[in-house]
């Protein structure tokens, strides 16, 4: 283990930084979606954090990842539960980690099987190094400059903890 981070820091950054966000884009009414399984995890604290009266949806994009073929399907498969209508809606996406940004490639190919949402805001946990599709988050945690040997893994759900690690 190398690194530590203080993730309630991160959490008041992102609360923050998000309602400034729906202020200046004048949202009132998002829904949430949080990626399994570090992004529902997120998104739970978030939810609450800032009152989103909608149910949480969430969802597995293991059926839209582009490479399942090479590894394999996730044995732990979750069903994706979307409890509202994409149609229309402001929609706040939330994952653990930003990567390579394919996850987030997956996520919007399903979110868009369901519907054609007005909007999407992407919020991660964590942004780091390596980014291999043209992918941003709007709302950020924490930037890391990682070394390709090095991973940052949200554990959890109780308690929730980032950490770096080499490989």
């Amino acid at each position: 283990m190398i690194e530590q981070i203080n993730i309630e820091a991160l959490f008041e950054r992102l609360d923050q930084d998000l309602r400034d966000l729906l202020t200046q884009k004048e949202i009132s009414d998002p829904v949430m979606i949080g990626i399994h399984t570090g992004g529902v995890w997120v998104a739970k604290r978030l939810h609450s954090m800032l009152g989103i009266q909608q149910e949480l949806g969430t969802m597995d994009i293991s059926f839209y990842r582009d490479d399942f073929t090479r590894i394999g399907i996730n044995p732990q498969v979750q069903p994706t539960s979307l409890p509202f209508s994409i149609d229309d809606q402001h929609i706040i996406l939330v994952d653990d980690v930003l990567h390579t940004g394919r996850t987030i490639r997956a996520a919007m190919n399903e979110l868009f099987d369901y519907g054609r949402p007005a909007s999407i805001i992407l919020v991660t946990l964590v942004e780091r190094s390596g980014r291999e599709l043209p992918i941003a988050a709007s709302v950020v945690g924490k930037h890391l400059d990682l070394e390709p040997d090095q991973h940052v893994k949200l554990t959890g759900p109780e308690p929730l903890e980032l950490v770096i690690q080499k490989t």
